[in-house]
C-alpha cells in the first residue's frame, strides 16, 4: 500500500466510437439523463405486475440453479451481520442491502469495489493503486478503508498497521467464490469494535456443495487482462463434511498510455506514461467443514505498478510499485443447543506484508524502500440465548494479540535509514446486546461494547434501535449508534522521511441518528427511504506542522453530515428485476461550513436485469451518476454518468456458462480527486473496456 516515505509536498479495445456517441456528443449529460428516465419508466411499466409471487426461503447457494420463473419466488430477507445472528431484515437494527452470487454474474462485477459502487449511498475512489470506499458523503482519498469493517465468513480482514480493508484486486477472495454480501449501514462498534465506523461489509463464501466437483473459469479483456480460476468442491451425502479448494490468477497490462497534464513537459515525456499500469495477483482459498467445525484459510499476493509518480518520485520510472501479501487461518465452531441457545467460538491467525519501491532523485538517484509487516492471533466467544418468547440476549468477548507491527523506510544507495520501528499491542473487548419484543409489532434492540487498547486505553460504544412493523409489509426503524476508529500504528508512530507520528492521538468517534421506512408498494415493487444525521468528533487528519514542515496527524474539528436515501426494488414473475436509488448527502466542517473534498452531493444508481431468451440469456444494465466532487486544490471534478452492460448466458452449452461485459459503455472521460500525496489534482479513470468470461463445470 502506498505510504508517504519521503518529504515532498487510452487505449481501449474500440478505436471508433459507437454511432450513439456521435449523437450524444456535446449533449452527453442531457442525453444520458433522458436515457436513464426512459429506461426506468420502461422498467416500471413494460413488465407485468400481476400475480403474487410466492415467498419462500432458499439457500443462497441454490440461487444460481433456479430458472427465472423460480427466481422470482425467492426473496432474500434474512441478514446475519446486523446482530451477529440470523434474523429477518425488517427486524434488523440497521438498513441492509444484500447482494448474491447471481447479482455478481448478472452485472459482471470483477472486484468488490465494483459491487460496492452499485449500493445506494456508496462510491469508490481509485488512485491507480488502491480502491477506497466512500460512504454517505465521507470518502477521504488514501484513508485505506479504515472506517469500514470488512468481514469474510465473520473473519476480520482489516489488518493491524494501516487498518486497510482490501476491496480491489488485493481482495483475497475470488468473486466467483462469493455466495452473498451483506452491506450493513451505520456505526456498528457496539458489536465489532474499531473499523465498523460507517458500516460493515460482510462477505459469505460458497461451500464445496455449491461447486460440485471441478469448476474452471477463464476471462480475457481490455488492457491485455487475463484471469483464470480452478476450484474443487466436495460434500458427502449426509452433508456432515464439505470441502472447497480454489486457486486464481490475474494479470493485466493496464492502460498503455496514461496522460497527466501536471507533468506535460518535454523533460517528463510530455506527461505520458507508457506501459506502467500493470497489475498482477494470485490467490488461494480453502474451506473445510466437519459438522459444527469450519477451518478456512486464504492467501493473496498482489503486485501493482504505480504510474502516478506519487510522493514526488521520479516521473515515468518503471521501478515504482507496491507489493501486498495477506493470509489467514480461521477455526470456527458454532452449534445450537437445546434450551434455545447458540454458542460460537473462533481462533484465528493473520499475516500481512506490504512493501513499496519509490525512485527518487535527490540527487543522487536512488530507490527508496518502504515496508509494513503485521502478524496477529486472536480468539472470540459468543453466546446467544432466547429467553421466553420476547427476549433474545447476546454476549461475547474478543482478544487480539498483535505480536508484530513493524514499519520501516530506507534508501538503497547510498544507504540511509529513515525509520525502523518494531511494536506489538493487545486489544480486549466485551459486548452485550438484547432484542426485546415490546409487542408483537414493536421491537427494542439495544447493545453496548467496551474495548480496551494497550495503546490508548478504553472506549465504550452503545447502539439502540426501535423497530415498528404496523403491517406485514410496512416497517419503520428509529436508529441511534456510536462507533470509533482507533489510531493506526502508521498515524501514531511513523517517524522519518518527512513524517512524524503523534502518540497523543485520540480515537475518532461518530454518532448517527437515522429514520428508515420500508413499504411494499405493489406486488412487485418495494420502496425504502432513510433520513440520517451524523457527526464525527476528533477526526484524524493529515496536516503539515508549520514549526518544522513535517507531515503529521492531528485530531480535527467536528464533521457534520445529513442526507436522504431513496430506493425502489422490483422483481417480476417474467424475470425482470432491478434496483433504482437516489442519495442526497451533504458533509461539511462544523466550524467553517466548508464542504469536504471527494464528497458528491448526489448519487444515482440503476441496476436492471432483463431476460432476452427465457432461462438462456440475460442482460444486466448498470447506470451510475455521481455529481461533482471538490478536490484538495479547491477545484471540482466533472459530474459523471457511467454505463455498464453485461450479457449472461447460464448453461449456454451443457455445463458451460458465458458472459460478456462492456464497462463505461460511452467511453466517458473522468477523474477521481487525489490525496495530498500526489502532484495531480485528479487521477484519470479507465475509459471503455470489455471482458469475456467462460466457466465450465465438470
Amino acid at each position: 500500500m502506498e505510504k508517504r516515505p519521503i518529504p515532498d509536498r487510452d487505449l481501449t479495445l474500440f478505436t471508433d466510437p459507437f454511432w450513439i456517441q456521435r449523437v450524444f456528443r456535446g449533449n452527453r449529460r442531457i442525453c444520458c439523463f433522458f436515457f436513464f428516465i426512459i429506461t426506468f419508466l420502461s422498467f416500471l411499466t413494460a413488465v407485468p405486475t400481476s400475480g403474487k409471487a410466492q415467498e419462500r426461503q432458499e439457500a443462497p447457494e441454490a440461487l444460481f440453479n433456479l430458472d427465472m420463473e423460480d427466481l422470482i419466488k425467492v426473496k432474500v430477507n434474512t441478514v446475519y451481520g446486523a446482530s451477529r445472528y440470523l434474523q429477518k431484515t425488517k427486524e434488523a437494527p440497521s438498513r441492509v442491502t444484500i447482494l448474491t452470487s447471481r447479482d455478481i454474474q448478472q452485472y459482471g462485477w470483477r472486484t468488490l469495489a465494483e459491487l460496492v459502487n452499485s449500493v445506494s449511498g456508496s462510491y469508490t475512489t481509485y488512485d491507480r493503486n488502491y480502491h477506497y470506499v466512500g460512504v454517505r458523503g465521507f470518502g477521504r482519498p488514501a484513508d485505506y478503508n479504515s472506517r469500514v469493517l470488512l468481514l469474510v465468513d465473520g473473519h476480520r480482514l482489516n489488518e493491524n498497521i494501516y487498518y486497510q480493508a482490501p476491496i480491489g484486486t488485493d481482495f483475497p477472495i475470488d468473486l466467483d467464490l462469493v455466495d452473498r454480501v451483506e452491506i450493513i449501514r451505520g456505526p456498528s462498534s457496539s458489536l465489532y469494535g474499531t473499523g465498523a465506523f460507517f458500516g460493515v461489509i460482510n462477505v459469505f463464501t460458497k461451500k464445496g456443495i455449491d461447486v460440485k466437483n471441478v469448476e474452471v473459469s477463464g476471462a480475457a479483456g481490455s488492457f491485455e487482462t487475463y484471469k483464470g480460476r480452478m476450484s474443487y468442491g466436495y460434500s458427502n451425502e449426509k452433508k456432515q463434511a464439505d470441502l472447497l479448494l480454489s486457486g486464481s490468477y490475474m494479470e493485466s497490462q493496464g492502460q498503455r498510455n496514461l496522460f497527466f497534464k501536471e507533468f506535460d513537459d518535454p523533460a517528463t515525456n510530455n506527461g505520458r506514461v507508457p506501459n506502467h499500469d500493470q497489475d498482477q495477483s494470485r490467490s488461494l482459498f480453502s474451506k473445510a467443514i466437519w459438522k459444527e467445525l469450519t477451518l478456512s484459510g486464504a492467501y493473496n499476493y498482489r503486485w501493482k505498478a504505480i504510474p502516478t509518480a506519487s510522493y514526488g518520485t521520479v516521473f515515468n520510472d518503471p521501478n515504482e510499485n507496491t507489493t501486498d501479501e495477506r493470509a489467514y487461518l480461521d477455526l470456527h465452531y458454532e452449534k445450537s443447543f437445546s434450551g434455545d441457545w447458540d454458542l460460537m467460538a473462533r481462533l484465528y491467525y493473520d499475516y500481512s506484508r506490504y512493501s513499496g519501491n519509490y525512485p527518487f532523485d535527490y540527487p543522487p538517484r536512488t530507490l527508496n524502500k518502504d515496508y509494513g509487516y503485521g502478524q496477529w492471533v486472536g480468539t472470540e466467544v459468543k453466546a446467544t440465548k432466547k429467553i421466553g418468547d420476547k427476549l433474545k440476549l447476546t454476549v461475547g468477548t474478543e482478544y487480539t494479540l498483535n505480536y508484530q507491527q513493524d514499519s520501516g523506510n530506507y534508501d538503497l544507495e547510498p544507504y540511509t535509514r529513515y525509520l525502523e520501528d518494531y511494536r506489538n499491542s493487545t486489544v480486549w473487548a466485551a459486548y452485550a446486546q438484547a432484542e426485546y419484543f415490546l409487542t408483537p409489532k414493536l421491537i427494542l434492540n439495544a447493545g453496548v461494547r467496551y474495548d480496551y487498547y494497550s495503546t490508548f486505553g478504553g472506549t465504550t460504544n452503545p447502539r439502540a434501535a426501535l423497530i415498528y412493523n404496523p403491517l406485514e409489509e410496512t416497517t419503520f426503524k428509529f436508529l441511534y449508534g456510536s462507533a470509533f476508529r482507533a489510531p493506526q500504528d502508521y498515524e501514531l508512530y511513523y517517524f522519518g522521511g518527512g513524517n512524524k507520528g503523534n502518540p497523543d492521538l485520540k480515537p475518532e468517534t461518530i454518532r448517527t441518528w437515522e429514520l428508515v421506512a420500508e413499504q411494499q408498494l405493489t406486488k412487485a415493487i418495494r420502496g425504502l427511504c432513510s433520513f440520517y444525521y451524523y457527526h464525527i468528533d476528533d477526526l484524524i487528519s493529515q496536516k503539515v506542522d508549520p514549526s518544522d514542515n513535517l507531515s503529521t496527524y492531528e485530531n480535527s474539528p467536528r464533521i457534520e453530515a445529513r442526507g436522504v436515501e431513496l430506493e425502489l426494488q422490483g422483481r417480476w414473475p417474467s424475470g425482470w428485476e432491478g434496483r433504482l436509488s437516489y442519495a442526497y448527502q451533504k458533509t461539511q466542517v462544523q466550524d467553517s461550513g466548508a464542504e469536504l473534498s471527494n464528497s458528491p452531493q448526489h448519487l444515482v444508481t440503476l441496476n436492471l436485469t432483463a431476460p432476452i431468451i427465457k432461462g438462456k440469456l440475460l442482460a444486466g444494465l448498470e447506470e451510475r451518476y455521481m455529481s461533482s466532487r471538490k478536490t484538495l486544490a479547491g477545484n471540482e471534478t466533472e459530474a459523471v454518468w457511467i454505463t455498464n452492460l453485461t450479457l449472461f448466458a447460464p448453461r449456454i452449452w451443457k455445463n458451460l456458462d458465458f458472459s460478456a461485459s462492456v464497462y463505461n459503455l460511452f467511453d466517458t472521460a473522468y477523474g477521481d480527486p487525489a490525496s495530498e500525496d500526489f502532484r495531480q489534482d485528479q487521477i484519470p479513470q479507465d475509459g471503455r473496456s470489455f471482458r469475456i468470461k467462460l466457466t465450465f463445470k465438470f
